[in-house]
């Protein structure tokens, strides 16, 4: 189910109990599937074109996300640049019996629209003409510059075998059930094989299960196609009290050959949970290669840079680290 509103769409999900994962809710990489569709709906009907998930902005989960509950997906688009939409994301549900809503996360998303030939087209620009409209525009702005800094730092940094943390690779065809509707790999479904290859990873150095608490800079570098061969790779790249840090690249290539490219990368930030539901503490990862050394530094390095952006602080280890 669907409402259109302007520049803004909400879509309905009955959370099925297929959706539920090893945590007992739905998993995160579900959720991040209903985002992407969401804006893409959104994004589509402004554009009035095929469009492209460019980048995923950082995303928290909260409250778990149960079986039957009703789950509201809202994305408006708040800012546009020549061929980019910027699309604020809001998760929420609650019974459908009745009670009280809840917010579980919200993010910002970035499509491109592109033309027959998959080049970037122009789109509509957006003007705000309420406060509200306004107020989220100049958040977009504001984050832009942060996000650079993220993909630039994401870029640079090297992964080789010369690593020695907990590290995972999952290996599948595309099948033509992933497909979206430009005959490609649908990004939310790279983004739940993401969730999945950062939970084994996780659960894998902690004993335990885990679920997601926070997905960020996931970025697409070129579509992946059905039919080719898909590599999910996760490794374990920093731990502070509780939450395990995993690097995940996504790399997919012609079976027909043995040239894989990578197609997207994230940072995926996983806890384990006891019995009772909080997070518990894991046990620290302590760097031991050269590499493990980088890899470390890289982790920190985002965390400092996400931690500058508006509304944003470091995480209680890094405070009490650096003495505030």
């Amino acid at each position: 189910m669907s409402e259109t509103a302007g520049n803004s769409v909400t879509l309905r999900f009955l959370a099925a109990p297929m959706d539920i994962g090893h945590s007992g809710s739905v998993d995160a990489g579900t959720v991040l599937e209903w985002v992407d569709k969401a804006a893409y709906a959104a994004a589509v009907g402004w554009a009035k074109s095929y469009c492209v998930t460019a980048y995923v902005g950082n995303i928290h989960f909260t409250d778990p996300v149960n079986s039957g509950d009703m789950v509201e997906v809202t994305s408006t688009i708040v800012y546009t640049g020549r061929s980019s939409m910027h699309i604020h994301t809001v998760v929420s549900s609650r019974d459908p019996k009745g009670g009280p809503e809840t917010m579980h996360s919200q993010c910002m998303v970035i499509f491109v629209a592109v033309g027959p030939d998959g080049k970037p087209i122009p789109v509509p620009q957006f003007e705000p003409s309420t406060p509200e409209e306004i107020e989220q525009r100049d958040h977009a702005l504001a984050r832009i510059e942060v996000r650079e800094q993220i993909v630039n730092a994401m870029n640079a940094q090297k992964y080789t075998d010369a690593g020695t943390a907990e590290r995972v690779v999952l290996r599948f065809m595309a099948a033509p059930t992933d497909v979206n509707w430009g005959g490609k790999v649908h990004g939310g479904i790279v983004m739940k094989w993401i969730d999945e290859a950062a939970y084994v990873c996780a659960s894998r150095y902690c004993g335990r299960d885990t679920v997601a608490v926070f997905s960020g800079g996931v970025r697409f570098y070129r579509p992946l196609l059905i039919g080719h061969v898909v590599e999910v790779e996760a490794r374990l790249v920093y731990t502070g009290a509780k939450g395990m840090h995993i690097a995940v690249h996504v790399r997919s290539g012609d079976p027909k050959t043995r040239e894989m490219n990578l197609t997207t990368y994230c940072l995926t930030v996983m806890v384990a949970r006891d019995e009772t539901g909080p997070a518990v503490p894991i046990p620290e990862w302590v760097p031991v290669s050269e590499e493990d050394r980088k890899l470390h530094a890289h982790a920190r390095e985002l965390l400092e840079i996400r931690g500058r952006a508006p509304g944003n602080r470091l995480p209680d280890h890094l405070l009490k680290a650096a003495g505030n």
